[in-house]
């Protein structure tokens, strides 16, 4: 009877948990959204040319944070009077709503929040945060179909769906304590992929970075002559902030080989340029290599592919000194297919169309930088790894151990039978006499009169001065280091009572 009236309770309190987690997510996307809104109607307030009232400016901002979830938007009012695609995302955008709802649904799952209620699963977590995100996203669409920015239908029901599920499991597996399977081969495999992602797009922003340092001039130039007034300015600087993890990406790409579209005419690898870049003026656009043949500056670049692979490699070679080499290759080329999977993504979304016609494909290929990441994995990633396990189970050679000397050896031999001869066993001092059992009889009480022979410096006539280790207590071996410390009387031999005190 106990479970009957009890059952009901819990199914209601995981369904207050569901509920909660949908608010959750709801909650995430507002404040998304509710952010880029503040942003751009501070801009349109700021702007001395405002050409569209409140409502295009929320129209933007929707526009904007579709944009930042991967959802190409159209450009109705363009000077042709053909619709034009925009699908490159401002990567920096992403990191807000991603981590919106990557808090939602950690906070859904945490065991500091909600006490003894009942907390949902961990699918029914992420399902939850998601529905409730996707609730706005889904009016928020709707809405900027009115709009100069209206969503691509398409995107919006592929990479919308796809970027939050994947931010709400992130927060489910993070508030579960960021498992790992428990396989190491997979562990590791993780592990070396995370490590080479990092380092390929840290590589690629430093080649960017010294790129546009190198043409700084004419990023200037070209930012200046974009806009003129300070709120202008303004806008084109944080648009340039929102784009350098594209740039980041753009480097990676440009050394890992196949390099970026500057339309459809136009490709851009370290061995060259080739063709004609319809690039529109931009200062991140302003670090483009030069027409003509690649030099060996331009080749420098591929030692940022190379040094991702070598420290994946080196990762994965240090966790395998315990397996079978067949066992090492295989993880490190799940390794090097894992973090082109990633590269892959990342590409996707770092390019895209600017427009129809020759813009219609800008930055890098998805699928060619992907291929070229898990090339570089397999044949640089998987050889360090096979090399740092086999020098990880050398075997060490034993060193020789020191062979003592004769005459260290005869020196303690010697002053061994000396010291027997003389019958004597040091002691480190006056030892008081053992107290007497008084259970045992007096007769069969120890003696402990008996002393060492008297030697000319002993006795009750000797001075203050008198050294207590002199003979025959001195040194048995004929060392200067010896010390009467180290040696005890033996078990068998009566202690010497303490010397009488001199009146």
């Amino acid at each position: 009877m106990t479970h009957v009236t009890e059952h009901p309770l819990v199914q209601g309190g995981r369904s207050a948990a569901l509920a909660t987690a949908c608010v959750r997510g709801g909650v995430a996307a507002g404040l998304g959204l509710g952010a880029l809104a503040v942003l751009v109607t501070a801009a349109w307030i700021s702007s001395p040319y405002p050409d569209s009232g409140p409502g295009g400016a929320l129209h933007l901002a929707a526009g904007l944070w579709l944009l930042a979830h991967g959802v190409d938007l159209v450009r109705t009012d363009t000077l042709s009077g053909l619709p034009a695609p925009l699908g490159i995302v401002p990567m920096l955008l992403v990191v807000l709503p991603v981590w919106l709802v990557h808090r939602a649904a950690r906070d859904t799952l945490d065991a500091n929040d909600g006490g003894d209620r009942p907390r949902p699963s961990a699918s029914g977590a992420v399902a939850a945060v998601a529905g409730g995100y996707l609730l706005v996203a889904a009016v928020v669409v709707v809405y900027s179909e009115s709009g100069p920015l209206p969503a691509d239908l398409i995107t919006a029901g592929f990479w919308l769906p796809a970027v939050v599920v994947g931010a709400a499991g992130m927060g489910v597996w993070t508030a579960l304590g960021r498992p790992l399977p428990r396989q190491r081969q997979a562990a590791a495999a993780l592990r070396a992929t995370g490590l080479g992602l990092v380092t390929l797009l840290g590589g690629g922003a430093v080649v960017a970075a010294v790129s546009l340092a190198w043409h700084a001039r004419e990023a200037q130039s070209v930012y200046a002559g974009l806009a003129g007034e300070w709120s202008g300015r303004v806008a084109v600087l944080l648009l340039v902030l929102a784009l350098l993890p594209n740039m980041a990406v753009w480097g990676a790409a440009y050394g890992l080989g196949p390099g970026f579209t500057l339309g459809t005419g136009a490709l851009a690898t370290p061995l060259g340029l080739v063709g004609d870049p319809a690039a529109p003026p931009f200062p991140l656009l302003a670090a483009l290599p030069a027409d003509g043949r690649g030099t060996w500056i331009h080749w420098t670049a591929a030692a940022v592919p190379l040094a991702a692979a070598v420290l994946q490699g080196g990762r994965l070679g240090r966790s395998a000194r315990t397996w079978t080499g067949r066992d090492t290759a295989l993880t490190a080329l799940g390794a090097a297919w894992g973090c082109g999977a990633a590269v892959a993504v990342l590409s996707a979304a770092a390019g895209g169309p600017l427009g129809s016609g020759r813009l219609s494909a800008f930055g890098p290929v998805w699928w060619q930088t992907g291929t070229a990441t898990v090339l570089w994995g397999a044949c640089v990633g998987v050889p360090v790894a096979l090399g740092v396990r086999a020098w990880g189970r050398r075997v060490p050679r034993p060193k020789p151990l020191p062979v003592p000397e004769a005459a260290s050896v005869a020196g303690p031999v010697a002053g061994a039978a000396k010291w027997a001869a003389s019958g004597l066993v040091p002691v480190p001092g006056p030892v008081p006499p053992s107290t007497p059992d008084p259970e045992t009889p007096e007769e069969a009480q120890p003696d402990t009169a008996l002393t060492a022979p008297a030697g000319p410096e002993s006795g009750p006539d000797s001075g203050p001065d008198v050294d207590p280790y002199s003979a025959p207590y001195g040194d048995p071996y004929g060392d200067a280091a010896f010390e009467p410390y180290d040696y005890l009387p033996a078990a068998w031999e009566p202690a010497s009572p303490p010397p009488p005190e001199r009146l």
